[in-house]
C-alpha cells in the first residue's frame, strides 16, 4: 500500500467522521457501528465494522463515499492528510 494512501485504524476513522459532523448512533445486535449526519435534507450512514481495522484502501474508499466525500477529504479528516 502507497504512503499517500495508508491504512486507518478505527480511532482515526471515529476522529474523522466526528469532524465531518457524523454521530454515533445507538448499536443493535450487529457488530457494525452505524455513523448517520444529515446536511441539506440528505441522511449519510457510514457502517464500520471496528473489529476490521486497520482499514484497507477498498474499505476506506466505500466509507468516503458513503460519507460523501472523496476520499482525500476523507483521509484528511482523518488526519492523514
Amino acid at each position: 500500500m502507497s504512503s499517500r494512501n495508508p491504512p486507518l485504524e478505527y480511532r482515526e476513522v471515529a476522529k474523522g467522521l466526528r469532524k465531518l459532523g457524523f454521530a454515533l448512533q445507538l448499536k443493535g445486535s450487529t457488530g457494525h457501528e452505524h455513523w448517520k449526519k444529515e446536511e441539506r435534507g440528505r441522511l449519510y450512514k457510514v457502517t464500520v465494522s471496528k473489529h476490521n481495522a486497520p482499514f484497507g484502501p477498498d474499505i476506506i474508499k466505500s466509507m468516503a463515499a458513503q460519507a460523501g466525500v472523496k476520499k482525500r477529504v476523507f483521509y484528511k479528516a482523518c488526519g492523514k492528510g
